[in-house]
């Protein structure tokens, strides 16, 4: 029986382990807390509360290691992932699947990005993800990246924002932005693990990049809500958050046919508009 390891099984380790457990594999989650442990148990999913931060975790045995949790918020390094690895040196997994961002190329200029152009972290959090993706490099056993950038999907969407009509910015002045539906992303892991070539990277992402205001505008419409006012660059550099305005200034399209071709993945969700009805709950 296969045995897979989902380290940070949160939502999307959460789909993971449904969907390993189809194949009749043995799942389980790490989490950081004893309630989350308890959360995932509650769910049907063998779980270990564990705190990465802690030196030489106890961790199981596993065939498949699923690698989701996130780096600390700060540094340069990602001693969560090390912490890890360094766990399973002497009995390594047969394949470890890892997401982390499409935030390591950094500014394209709007360019279409596939997974050959060389990575440009210019955040703080991307040289976070850059570095976990050199640590994992030197890994010996199979590695697939997926470079993930916005995940959304049941509870992952900015309905409040729209209700409250906060403004968005004006399309002529906008990056692109990319997203993955939460369902699509648990199967291109699955996929990566199952059938993925050694090394691998793949950006996990429906492939229909669109400008920011144009989710707020589409969950609007659903919603029955007026679309959103719209803002220049100028005035949100004046009046947003350094966080928000740090997706500002960069932009991206992300080219998904190797995740496609390579995986022979169909998404479910192959763009916003087809997964905004399985993302929005009646009580949107």
């Amino acid at each position: 029986m296969t045995r897979a390891v989902i380290i940070g099984c949160g939502n999307t380790g959460q789909r993971v382990a449904r969907l390993a457990a189809a194949r009749r594999w043995q799942v389980t989650g790490i989490v950081r807390s004893t309630d989350s442990a308890d959360h995932l148990a509650s769910a049907g999913i063998a779980a270990q509360a564990l705190d990465l931060d802690q030196p030489d975790p106890d961790l199981p045995d596993a065939d498949i290691l699923f690698h989701f949790a996130p780096p600390p918020r700060t540094g340069d390094d990602d001693p969560r992932l090390a912490a890890v690895l360094t766990a399973y040196t002497e009995r390594p997994p047969r394949r470890v699947v890892y997401i982390g961002t499409s935030g390591v190329y950094g500014d394209c200029g709007g360019d279409w990005v596939t997974e050959d152009r060389p990575i440009n972290p210019q955040t703080d959090r991307a040289r976070r993800r850059a570095a976990a993706e050199a640590r994992l490099s030197g890994w010996p056993g199979p590695v697939a990246i997926l470079r993930a950038p916005g995940i959304y999907g049941p509870g992952r969407l900015p309905v409040e924002r729209v209700r409250r009509g906060e403004p968005v910015l004006a399309d002529a002045d906008s990056p692109w932005t990319n997203r993955i539906h939460i369902d699509d992303l648990a199967s291109a892991a699955m996929a990566a693990a199952e059938r993925g070539p050694d090394r691998a990277i793949y950006n996990a992402t429906d492939g229909q990049p669109t400008p920011m205001g144009a989710a707020y505008r589409a969950i609007a419409q659903r919603l029955g809500l007026p679309a959103p006012p719209t803002i220049s660059r100028a005035d949100a550099e004046r009046d947003w958050s350094d966080m928000r305005l740090s997706f500002l200034r960069e932009s991206r399209r992300l080219d998904n046919r190797r995740l496609r071709e390579q995986l022979g993945l169909t998404l479910q969700y192959p763009d916003l508009v087809a997964g905004l009805d399985a993302s929005l709950s009646p009580d949107d």
